[in-house]
């Protein structure tokens, strides 16, 4: 979501997209109104009163009579007919204002204004109005490291710990007035082009880790919370978050478990693109094949809805085969009736404004107001249903029912989220408050999650790790590596951290001196002024450290980068530096996107080098503590780093497969036929590890199992049967667990490792099939000394991880030979039969 609009283009409507933005944003901010009313605006959570306020204002509603008589304040009743009743009170009006983001209030039936948008995508986040970090006891939050590096730990535990944490922090800053309760996150897009400036938000390229990955955040953040475990006891960082009675958010409940808070699958469907050449994600067309769409664009969502039971999808400004996201029903219905979504739909900012103003395929704003609505977006973010949904129905183009529906949903998640059940303060979560936030606890687990994430991708004649005795004075370099600002060290969507340290405080604790020059003047690299001060500490220290790479000037939303090199001159602000050191150097490497550092990977004057994202508010330390070996490094690329050459392949180009007709090397590790510089999963370790698969079956028989009903393939050669018509009872039947012994070699180190299991299906590698796609992997730990042995397991459900999609977008289980494979090269035959 965009911190502004996108430029109106003048058309003749009666509010442009920034005049229907800031509008709603001006009504919201009229105190005189909501005191005249007797009503307090809920613009960031919810006010206790401890301000000495007038106690007759009604703060929150079913708090006053006669209010607390009405049927929807009885919490005894189910969730749906709760959200009839209030819908029933409302005349046509009041409903009009609520299908805002800044929803209006309601002053008669006790309900106060709400606002919907609050970001918490590694953190609470200052890009949306729902959090404020100036209005209130809380001024800061835990910024964690940005989604990207956290996807490379390979961690379900490590992911559901800090959604948790965001969810506490989340509701204590709720509780003081400072957030509200509806966040949209997890972005869970794939990577599927490096180029691609919001990368860094999401889990990588493969749609098994995505969706892995937004099921462990959408479970914890809506209700992984438990108040003897934050409350009580102690947390260790990495340990599985004890699941609260609250709800599991498990897909397909009928809709009443209550929730912590609400999280956002977004954005959806196809969106990955922002701004490169004349293409802009307001009006892009994402032509995608149904194969592709099944496989790759389709699985995530899929999972956050139906595993995860995210209670809100967000659809993405682009059309998805010439049909607006936000107005497809058919992609938004999807969701609903098979995927079982129990909430809210939102748009994406103003992209119901880009319906009309943008992408010219409504007529009129009240037809793509119509479009909208009756595709099955409840909520408009931004001005154009309260300004166009009563002019919609006044001309026949709208019913009154389908606003009644898109409400019925909305007040379904906030009576799930306890905002019609009376003071917040008495509620399950009445005791978090401004101490829950920025704990100790959530600042180890910030540290944890960087430790895990950092990637070592380069360690020649393992020169890494230093020991601080030998090293009296390190040169560190790079215009980043003393900055503490939130987004260097965050990336996008970041909060205000709560102790802000840089990399070169980080280092500075492990060694006598730690010199510093920046070399650039910034992260463009536009001049080489400063390299001869960094050219000179560097002959005076014992050890350097070169810290390069990207930031968001470089890559964020509306802003797609063109090359994959080192911005600027950092190249050769790299190569003067190892030139002038005594000892080779150790290159980070900082930002989301792949780079192309084949310079880098070749040169022997740079013995290591290591990948550090956005590591957040304790990445300095972590990244220390690796150098320094306090920690050993066990992180893997979630994303394939492609050369410079890759350049060439058209962004707006959607399609996964290769082509070689036209010369087209398809995307992701799962296709791509190309050379590489780092692959997907490439990680290095201070220990070496061996594997050897324990169990694993030799067959799978699907002759016993109702409904694989054995279809012969075109050719005649390739049997299958599809997947779709086989009962889940039949599915659950087949899946089987893979153990895998994993030994440490070498000098005995404490360290953790994670071990990615492959399947490849047979004719794999033939274009159409994936050359090889992620089934399971599983993070584990090894304690000296050398030569300990331990296990991994891996569920594996043949239907969902063994199946592939065939042109026509079906899911189908290929009969015959396949294989199962691990990172070092061990394989294992398996037989469908």
């Amino acid at each position: 979501m965009p911190p502004t609009s996108p430029p109106s283009r003048g058309c003749s409507t009666a509010f442009t997209l920034h005049e229907t933005f800031f509008l709603h944003l001006l009504l919201l901010l009229r105190p005189s109104f909501w005191a005249a009313a007797e009503i307090a605006p809920l613009v960031g959570g919810v006010d206790h009163g401890s301000g000495g306020g007038d106690p007759a204002v009604v703060r929150f509603p079913c708090t006053k009579t006669p209010h607390q008589t009405y049927s929807f304040c009885n919490s005894s009743l189910p969730v749906h007919l709760r959200a009839h009743d209030i819908v029933s009170r409302l005349d046509l009006r009041e409903k009009f204002q609520l299908l805002s983001d800044a929803a209006a209030p309601v002053p008669r039936l006790g309900i106060p204004a709400y606002e919907w948008w609050s970001e918490s995508l590694h953190g609470l986040a200052q890009n949306g109005p729902g959090v404020n970090f100036s209005g209130g006891p809380i001024s800061a939050a835990t910024v964690f490291p940005q989604v990207l590096l956290q996807a490379a730990a390979f961690n379900r535990t490590l992911w559901s710990s800090v959604a948790s944490a965001i969810a506490v922090e989340a509701r204590a800053m709720y509780n003081v007035g400072q957030a509200g309760l509806t966040f949209w996150a997890p972005n869970v897009n794939l990577f599927r082009d490096p180029r691609w400036g919001r990368g860094q938000e999401t889990a990588g390229e493969d749609p098994m880790l995505a969706s892995a990955f937004a099921v462990e955040y959408v479970k914890s953040l809506q209700g992984g919370w438990s108040p003897q475990r934050h409350l009580g006891g102690g947390h260790r960082a990495g340990n599985q978050a004890k699941r609260s009675l609250l709800g599991s958010g498990d897909g397909g409940e009928d809709g009443d478990s209550p929730l912590m808070l609400s999280a956002c699958c977004k954005h959806y469907a196809a969106y990955d693109l922002e701004a490169w050449g004349n293409f802009s994600r307001y009006t892009f067309n994402a032509l995608v094949t149904e194969q592709d769409m099944g496989d790759t664009y389709l699985p995530p969502f899929r999972s956050c809805v139906r595993e995860g039971g995210a209670s809100c999808l967000m659809c993405s400004y682009n059309e998805v085969d010439g049909v607006p996201s936000c107005a497809s029903r058919e992609l938004l219905q999807l969701a609903r009736d098979e995927w079982g979504l129990q909430g809210y739909i939102t748009s994406d900012c103003n992209a119901v404004a880009t319906i009309y103003e943008y992408q010219r395929y409504a007529a009129t704003p009240e037809d793509a107001v119509s479009d909208a609505l009756t595709a099955g977006v409840d909520i408009n973010c931004g001005g154009y249903y309260t300004t166009y949904a009563e002019s919609a129905i006044n001309q026949g183009k709208l019913r009154e029912e389908d606003v009644d529906r898109a409400l019925v949903n909305l007040f379904s998640v906030q009576i799930r989220l306890g905002l019609f059940d009376g003071d917040p303060a008495e509620g399950p979560f009445g005791e978090l408050g401004p101490r829950h936030v920025c704990s100790a606890e959530h600042q180890g687990l910030a540290m944890e999650a960087a430790r895990q994430g950092i990637v070592l991708l380069k360690n020649k004649g393992n020169f890494l790790p230093l020991r601080s005795g030998d090293v009296a004075s390190l040169a560190v370099v790079g215009p980043a590596a003393k900055s503490s600002n939130s987004t260097i060290i965050g990336g996008g969507y970041t909060g205000i951290p709560c102790k802000r340290r840089s990399l070169h405080e980080g280092l500075q604790a492990f060694v006598r001196e730690a010199l510093f020059a920046s070399g650039c003047p910034s992260v463009p690299c536009a001049s080489d002024d400063g390299f001869a001060e960094a050219v000179a500490i560097a002959r005076e220290a014992d050890a350097v450290v070169v810290v390069a790479g990207l930031d968001t000037t470089q890559e964020d939303e509306d802003h797609d980068r063109v090359s994959l090199l080192l911005p600027g001159k950092q190249e050769d602000l790299v190569n003067v530096v190892a030139a002038a050191s005594k000892l080779p150097i150790v290159l980070v490497l900082m930002g989301g996107g792949p780079l192309d550092v084949s310079f880098a990977k070749e040169d022997p004057r740079i013995a290591s080098i290591l990948w550090i994202g956005y590591p957040g508010e304790a990445g300095g330390r972590a990244l220390a503590e690796v150098i320094f070996g306090e920690f050993n490094p066990g992180g893997r690329l979630p994303m394939t780093w492609y050369p410079e050459s890759f350049t060439s392949v058209p962004m707006d180009d959607m399609h996964m497969r290769p082509d070689p007709s036209r010369h087209y090397p398809g995307r992701t590790y799962r296709f791509y036929t190309g050379d590489v510089v780092y692959g997907f999963g490439h990680g290095l370790s201070y220990s070496g590890y061996s594997h050897e698969f324990l169990s694993v079956p030799d067959k799978i028989d699907l002759s016993s199992s109702p409904g694989a009903e054995v279809v012969r393939g075109r050719d005649g050669t390739a049997d299958f049967v599809y997947v779709d018509k086989m009962p889940e009872s039949s599915c659950a039947a087949l899946g089987f667990p893979v153990v895998v012994s994993v030994r440490q070699l070498g000098i005995p180190r404490d360290g953790s490792h994670a071990v990615l299991l492959f399947f490849s299906a047979s004719g794999g590698g033939g274009g159409r099939t994936p050359r090889k796609q992620l089934i399971g992997f599983d993070r584990v730990h090894s304690k000296g000394p050398g030569g300990a042995t331990t296990t991994a397991r891996m569920a594996v459900d043949p239907c969902e991880h063994l199946s592939i999609v065939d042109e026509a977008g079906s899911r189908i289980l290929r009969l015959g030979e396949h294989a199962l494979m691990l990172e070092g090269g061990q394989q294992r035959s398996l037989s469908i039969e």
